[in-house]
């Protein structure tokens, strides 16, 4: 239960809400097959009836019909049982007209009673009333059981697209749920978007044909049509999701931005429920523009929330090659402490006056700030820092990094 519980909240988490099966409209349930064995019965006694199952050593068979011969088989190494008949026709909406052969009996009960993929997996398309069946390309040579199967049953052959298949990031071979970044669940933890990861999936084996990339759900669902699927597999690209991502996340709206961040930051121990809205906000929102994903929240916009912060290494000396930093850091403080106006416009003035002065370049106040006010040597608007910041948190961290 706990395994299955992980991809229902998997499908959810990425918007991928289901009409019919478990926890929805159970019309055609029930939807394990653990609890279908009775109706797994009824239709192999129908396959019964009409003379197309039958029983050997133990196992149960479905019987082709068509001339019967002995052929060699370089697999088994010994002679056995073909049948003559009709290629099995599949018009595939990616692969075009399929004629693949059928020419042996195959197993759809085993010898110990369970009944084979092949077998359920029809009587579930049936019972359910399915019409189209999309899935990986590595299934197109089991599709032709399966049409022979429904024509057994006397069923129309649902349509079928057999799209590609998604190859590992490195290394040969489709990606599994065991390779890395295969689990929905990492980019959970992560903080990766939903609709950004939906995005990036929707690109895998299809694109618009005007090539775009960012593509909302309602435009997927507009544009989408089964002829569109290329041909060739698709190679998972994290990197390409990530830069998706970081889309999605630098345009999220400034509401639910809040709503997404604020959490992130208290499990990083920066902020509690006394931390106004307001100010969470107005952080959130000068750092959006830089940030490539929510969970460098912690470490892009930490000093916001801590007067603790470590300086970073080297930063300072670097500064000390091309001027006198402590020197710019006593005029800006001196021009800071009576202004009363702290918008970006007013403190861009400030220190655009104080170049002019001093003859110096303005990025020589803006870098030595920058890193005595939050420790570091990049970071988001310089005069939005200030702003959001305060004229008291400034003059403080100001004072307290020209005295240490």
């Amino acid at each position: 239960p706990e395994a299955l519980q992980v991809i229902f909240d998997g499908l959810r988490w990425l918007g991928m809400n289901w009409d019919e099966g478990p926890e929805a409209d159970d019309k055609y349930g029930p939807y394990f097959q653990s609890l279908r064995g009775n109706i797994y019965k009824e239709y192999l006694q129908k396959l019964r009836d009409t003379g197309r199952a039958y029983e050997k050593d133990g196992a149960i068979y479905f019987k082709l019909l068509g001339e019967r011969y002995q052929a060699w088989d370089d697999h088994k190494q010994k002679h056995v049982e073909k049948v003559r008949c009709a290629p099995a026709v599949i018009n595939d909406a990616v692969h075009g007209r399929v004629e693949r052969e059928v020419d042996e009996d195959f197993i759809i009960v085993r010898a110990n009673g369970d009944p084979v993929f092949h077998f359920v997996n029809v009587v579930d398309d049936l019972t359910m009333h399915i019409t189209h069946v999309i899935r990986g390309e590595d299934h197109l040579s089991n599709t032709p059981k399966h049409v022979v199967l429904f024509e057994a049953f006397g069923a129309p052959v649902p349509h079928y697209a057999h799209i590609p298949l998604i190859l590992k990031t490195k290394g040969a071979g489709k990606m599994s749920k065991r390779d890395q970044g295969a689990l929905i669940e990492e980019y959970q933890r992560r903080h990766f978007l939903p609709e950004a990861v939906r995005n990036y999936l929707c690109l895998l084996g299809w694109s618009p044909k005007d090539d775009r990339e960012i593509l909302p759900i309602e435009e997927v669902i507009r544009l989408f049509d089964l002829p569109g699927i290329v041909l060739h597999n698709a190679r998972f690209d994290e990197k390409k999701m990530a830069f998706l991502n970081t889309h999605y996340v630098r345009t999220l709206a400034p509401g639910n931005l809040a709503w997404i961040g604020r959490p992130i930051l208290a499990e990083a121990g920066l902020v509690t429920d006394a931390t106004p809205e307001d100010y969470v906000q107005a952080v959130l929102l000068l750092c959006q523009e830089k940030i490539r994903a929510l969970d460098e929240l912690p470490h892009f916009c930490s000093y916001f929330f801590k007067d603790d912060y470590a300086i970073e290494p080297g930063a300072f000396e670097k500064l000390s090659k091309n001027g006198d930093p402590l020197a710019r850091l006593r005029e800006l403080r001196a021009a800071l402490a009576p202004q009363e106006d702290f918008s970006e416009a007013a403190l861009e003035q400030v220190v655009q006056g104080l170049a002019a002065q001093h003859s110096v370049k303005t990025a020589d106040y803006i870098h030595a700030a920058r890193l005595a006010l939050s420790g570091m040597s990049v970071g988001p608007s310089f005069y939005g820092m200030l702003r959001v910041l305060g004229k008291t948190r400034v003059l403080a961290r100001l004072d307290k990094f020209l005295k240490a």
